[in-house]
C-alpha cells in the first residue's frame, strides 16, 4: 500500500538519526564518508538515497539499507503518479 504524500528521506534522516544525535551536516557527512554537499542535497530534497548511500546511512545508524530505498522508491513514485496525466503514453496490447 503506497503512502500518500511520503516525506522525503532526507527528513527522514535530519529528523529521526541527526537531529537526536545533535550531530550536523558536517559531523555527518564526515561519518558517512561523503561530502557536506552531497549530505546537504539529501537532507534538503534535491537528491535522492543511492544504493551506496542506503548502504553508508545503514552502517551509520542502523536501519538496513533496504528501508532507506523503500522510502526513496515511495517518495519517488508517488510524486511519479501525480504527474501521471502529462505523460504521453500509447496503450499496448499483445
Amino acid at each position: 500500500m503506497r503512502m500518500h504524500n511520503p516525506p522525503h528521506p532526507g527528513e527522514v534522516l535530519k529528523t529521526l538519526c541527526l537531529e537526536p544525535l545533535k550531530l550536523s551536516v558536517t559531523e555527518a557527512a564526515e561519518a558517512l564518508g561523503v561530502s557536506r554537499k552531497t549530505l546537504s542535497a539529501i537532507l534538503n530534497g534535491r537528491s535522492g538515497i543511492s544504493p551506496e548511500m542506503a548502504v553508508r546511512l545503514s552502517m551509520a545508524f542502523g536501519m538496513s539499507a533496504e528501508s532507506w530505498l523503500t522510502q526513496q522508491t515511495q517518495y519517488d513514485l508517488w510524486h511519479a503518479e501525480r504527474r501521471r496525466k502529462q505523460l504521453r503514453v500509447r496503450k499496448l496490447a499483445a
